[in-house]
């Protein structure tokens, strides 16, 4: 495994303890998160968005996602990009957030 493996698989796993306010399943496995960069530098830019245009949470959960990834001592910038391009459906899901939420 090489270092910005190691780097992302540690990203995901702190992205795997936020949660969103109303549904009861992390961020990640929810399929909010489209991507994580990582540059040579060790800057990192994650592109997320949420589940809805008019989540009450808009204006923290990308504080937190940046804040918990700054957190990473070799990291040494966070980017985080809100985007609702494409739009977040059920889709995007993981199947264990699906069984999570007994949709399975």
């Amino acid at each position: 495994m090489n270092e910005d493996s190691f780097l992302e698989d540690r990203i995901i796993s702190l992205l795997k303890k936020i949660y969103d306010p109303e549904i009861p399943v992390d961020i990640y496995e929810l399929g909010l998160i489209y991507d994580i960069q990582i540059s040579r530098k060790k800057d990192v830019k994650i592109v997320m968005t949420l589940t809805t245009l008019n989540c009450p949470v808009a204006d923290i959960l990308p504080v937190e996602v940046k804040e918990k990834i700054k957190s990473i001592e070799e990291i040494k910038n966070v980017d985080v990009i809100l985007t609702f391009d494409p739009p977040w459906d059920r889709g995007f899901m993981s199947e264990e957030a699906r069984l999570e939420l007994g949709m399975l």
